[in-house]
C-alpha cells in the first residue's frame, strides 16, 4: 500500500464514526476549540472527546496547538481534500461503468424489440 492509499484508509477510518464527523463539524464551525469547548457542543464527555481527537489527530485531520494548560485542536483539510479527490476519481470510473452497462442492456433490449416486430 502506498502512503497516499494509508493516508486515504487512516482518513476514512477515522470518519466512519459519526462522533468524530461532528468534532470535526464543530472544529470547522469554531476555527479552533477545546475539548472542553467541544464536549459542550457534541453530547459526550471530555474524556471521550479527547480519545476521539487522538484519532483524528493521527489520521492527520486535526492538529493541536498548546497554550500554557490547554491544548487547542484544529482542522487540517490536506488530508480530506486528498481523500475527496480519490472518492471523486473512483465515483467517475464508475459513473463510466454503469454509463456502459446502461448502453448494452438498451441496445439488447431495441434487439428484443426489433426481433419480436419480425416474428409477427
Amino acid at each position: 500500500m502506498t502512503s497516499g492509499e494509508e493516508e486515504i484508509s487512516r482518513v476514512l477510518s477515522a470518519l466512519a464514526d459519526p462522533t468524530r464527523r461532528r468534532i470535526l463539524d464543530a472544529l470547522v464551525g469554531r476555527g479552533a476549540a477545546t475539548p472542553t469547548a467541544l464536549a459542550e457542543v457534541v453530547p459526550v464527555t471530555r474524556q471521550a472527546i479527547v480519545k476521539h481527537l487522538g484519532v483524528l489527530t493521527r489520521a492527520g485531520l486535526v492538529t493541536v496547538r498548546r497554550e500554557g494548560r490547554e491544548a487547542r485542536y484544529t482542522v487540517v483539510p490536506g488530508p480530506m481534500d486528498a481523500t475527496a479527490a480519490w472518492m471523486e476519481r473512483t465515483a467517475a470510473v464508475w459513473g463510466s461503468r454503469l454509463a456502459a452497462i446502461r448502453r448494452i442492456a438498451e441496445a439488447a433490449e431495441g434487439q428484443a424489440t426489433d426481433l419480436g416486430r419480425t416474428s409477427s
